[in-house]
């Protein structure tokens, strides 16, 4: 009895502690606007929490000492998001419960851009997340155990890509970089694929005429071919929301 009271005990502080951090109105509009899946600076969160930047920075770093929110640093940049589907269920049950739903995210990047660009050499925009999200969904990718900025390219995935005509043994063989990693896309606020194997991807996508890249900015059209192709392999016939 002692034992399961002590449990009990546990669970009870633990969820009081939650309760606390959920109980500042800062730190639950932040939660909410993390509700679409899209990860977002401190500055934004700044923003949208209506509060200064040092103090949205405090409010984020209590949010992920609680685990309620994960950080990703790329570049200068730090983004942060949910930092698990427990989370999202745990803050839509709750806005349920008060009559509110989430907030939608509404991106402010040139539709060109958003749809399809160069995030250096490899794709990023609308398509590079739909891309990245199949690999994912697939196990052609899968995140590394003790690496989470690492994927790693399991067998499935390798005789798939090479299928889609990607060199994935020269990916394989570049040197002093990552294989596959989830890089933050500005415009989407989800990963698209980065790494050696991304910037192979998008190689075979421009050689076999999926995309063809505008002449004066980053951004790559689809073609009427890349587009069945794309339709095809993602088995979705909805348009980008762009």
């Amino acid at each position: 009895m002692t034992v399961a009271y002590e449990t009990n005990a546990s669970a009870d502080a633990a969820l009081a502690q939650i309760a606390v951090c959920l109980a500042d109105a800062a730190r639950a509009r932040i939660l909410c606007c993390l509700m679409d899946a899209r990860a977002r600076t401190a500055t934004e969160l700044a923003t949208v929490a209506g509060v200064a930047a040092s103090t949205a920075s405090a409010h984020l770093a209590r949010l992920e000492a609680q685990g309620l929110v994960s950080c990703v640093a790329q570049g200068r940049y730090r983004y942060y998001s949910l930092a698990n589907a427990h989370v999202g269920s745990a803050v839509e049950s709750l806005l349920v419960l008060a009559g509110f739903h989430g907030q939608h995210f509404v991106p402010s990047t040139p539709e060109p851009l958003r749809e399809a660009r160069r995030c250096y050499d490899h794709l990023a925009g609308y398509w590079g997340v739909r891309l990245h999200d199949h690999a994912v969904d697939q196990r052609w990718i899968v995140v590394e155990t003790d690496r989470p900025t690492h994927y790693r390219l399991t067998q499935a995935g390798s005789l798939a890509l090479e299928a889609l005509g990607v060199d994935v043994a020269a990916a394989r063989d570049a040197r002093r970089r990552r294989l596959a990693c989830p890089c933050m896309d500005w415009s989407e606020r989800r990963p698209h694929l980065g790494g050696a194997l991304g910037a192979a991807w998008l190689q075979a996508l421009l050689q076999q005429g999926w995309f063809v890249p505008d002449l004066d900015s980053r951004a790559l059209r689809p073609t009427r071919r890349g587009l069945r192709r794309l339709d095809s392999l993602l088995v979705d016939r909805n348009k980008p929301a762009c």
